[in-house]
């Protein structure tokens, strides 16, 4: 029988140990992408989470605390667990399910260090379609190839699930968790942001080319294969990072803090 963690198999070690100097930055980059998340409409209340590997280390991961909004996400609020969800900095508010999908990725794929989940509504419903996503416009084409899929197996509670989740985005760079939401990945927060800013606008772009009832026309796969090698010359986040960042400093800059 599958095990289930629970609240109680969360446990404070450690202390407020001294954050270096690395450790904040990430932190306050992963404030941001929950600022942005908020923004841009891919959160979800107090639900879904975001993680950033700790640098420096290879098992240990910070997540926001159970129970805030994302405009509510700081640097300092973010709490750092391991891999067994042993909680080494802030208070044993972790949502299990971020705990089992995250580690999943993280504790497997070592180039992966942002995991974003979201159940973002523009692009829910294709999660629910049988085929999956179809590109169809030229700035999906980035993302072509590099989308896997993973059944649904209920609220993600079980430590056993993890192994599927690793061998599902293995090589890619979003999830999609059927009948549930999306899962991005990146070295760095703003590729994981952008990985999951241009999947939830395809799956956009899919619904509303479909609710026109017309003909679509979904070109030939040596051109999306075309396209997706020379948006190469484009690394996702390289350029938008420090823009969404300004954005977030004139919106409310408490996230730094």
């Amino acid at each position: 029988m599958a095990y289930e963690m629970k609240a109680e198999d969360f446990s404070v070690q450690g202390g407020h140990a001294n954050i270096s100097k690395e450790e904040w930055e990430a932190r306050v980059d992963l404030a941001a992408l929950y600022r942005l998340a908020n923004m841009y409409g891919y959160d979800d209340l107090i639900w879904n989470h975001i993680t950033m590997r700790v640098p420096g280390t290879d098992h240990q991961f910070l997540l926001n605390r159970f129970g805030l909004l994302y405009n509510e996400v700081t640097a300092s609020n973010l709490i750092k667990v391991d891999e067994q969800g042993k909680v080494l900095y802030g208070p044993p508010d972790v949502n299990t399910a971020g705990f089992v999908i995250h580690s999943a990725i993280h504790n497997t794929h070592h180039d992966m260090k942002v995991v974003f989940h979201s159940h973002a509504p523009a692009g829910l419903a294709i999660t629910a379609l049988q085929d999956g996503l179809e590109f169809l416009t030229q700035d999906g084409s980035m993302l072509w190839g590099d989308i896997g899929y993973h059944d649904w197996e209920g609220l993600s509670l079980t430590l056993e699930e993890r192994d599927r989740l690793a061998k599902n985005i293995e090589g890619k760079k979003c999830l999609i968790m059927k009948n549930h939401g999306f899962l991005a990945v990146g070295a760095n927060a703003g590729e994981a942001f952008m990985n999951l800013y241009y999947t939830v606008r395809a799956c956009r772009v899919l619904i509303d080319a479909y609710s026109t009832g017309l003909k679509l026309d979904k070109s030939r796969e040596d051109i999306w294969r075309l396209a997706h090698r020379q948006y190469d010359d484009f690394p996702l986040g390289k350029y938008e990072w420090p823009a969404l960042l300004r954005q977030c400093d004139r919106v409310d800059p408490s996230y730094r803090y």
